[in-house]
């Protein structure tokens, strides 16, 4: 579960190395987001290698979707599956994919969202 305050990874190819969680939307005075939630988001540091040519900068406030978080996640599938970092992948306004590459496993579970890109851009998926 992420609330505000959380540091998380970045795990696309957009430029940001890790972002900071600065509000919750859906909800009145909600506190926790999990797997599949859209937060709103500010980067906190960049890449090394991509810091000249980052499609974002430090301190932007964009929004994101979280892919992975520690907290275990129950499928139906009665299979229990846990990270071990909490990640995100960065989202524009219009809620598309910044990054055109995604870097590790993400839950099988966004299968039946509505970001199917995802699954296509991944290198595998975790039950």
């Amino acid at each position: 579960m992420i609330q505000k305050g959380s540091q998380l990874n970045v795990i696309d190819n957009s430029g940001a190395r890790f972002v900071c969680c600065i509000h919750i939307p859906n909800g009145y005075r909600r506190r926790y987001a999990r797997v599949g939630d859209i937060i709103v988001v500010s980067v906190k540091r960049l890449r090394n290698k991509r810091k000249l040519f980052s499609k974002v900068k430090k301190g932007d406030v964009l929004k994101a979707l979280i892919v992975k978080t520690k907290i275990v996640l129950n499928s139906y599938s009665l299979e229990n599956v846990s990270f071990k970092e909490n990640s995100v992948v960065i989202l524009n306004k219009q809620n598309k994919l910044i990054g055109t590459r995604l870097f590790g496993f993400i839950p099988s579970s966004l299968r039946y969202s509505k970001y199917l890109k995802l699954i296509s851009l991944a290198a595998g998926l975790a039950f």
